[in-house]
C-alpha cells in the first residue's frame, strides 16, 4: 500500500456540476479515514443529517448556507468547519459549491 495520496488541485479533478444536482466522488476511504469531494448546483440541498463520526467540512468554491444544529452560518471558499459525531447540519448551495468532507475514524 502506498504511504500518501497526493491531490495536486482538488478542483481540476471536480467533474462539471451538472444542473439540478449533488455529486459525490470518494477520494479516500481506509481504516482511518474517508474523504469525498461534493460538487451541488446551485439550489441544491442536502437536507439535515448527522454523521457518527466526527467530520470536517472545507468549502473549495461557491457560496452556501450551512446550518449546523440550531445555528445557521454563510460558507463559502475557504470555510472550514470540524463537527463533532451526532451533530445535525444540512447545506443549501446558494451557488455552484464544491466542498470536501473528510470523515475521521475513531481510535
Amino acid at each position: 500500500m502506498k504511504e500518501f495520496t497526493l491531490i495536486d488541485n482538488l478542483l481540476a479533478d471536480t467533474q462539471a456540476i451538472p444542473t439540478d444536482s449533488i455529486l459525490s466522488q470518494t477520494l479516500i476511504k481506509n481504516e482511518h479515514l474517508r474523504v469525498i469531494l461534493f460538487t451541488f448546483a446551485a439550489g441544491q440541498e442536502l437536507s439535515e443529517h448527522t454523521a457518527s463520526k466526527p467530520a470536517v467540512l472545507q468549502f473549495l468554491s461557491g457560496k452556501a448556507r450551512l446550518t449546523l444544529g440550531d445555528e445557521t452560518q454563510p460558507a463559502e471558499a475557504h470555510t472550514y468547519v470540524y463537527m463533532t459525531p451526532n451533530l445535525p447540519h444540512s447545506i443549501y448551495a446558494e451557488t455552484d459549491v464544491v466542498m470536501l468532507l473528510t470523515m475521521l475514524e475513531r481510535g
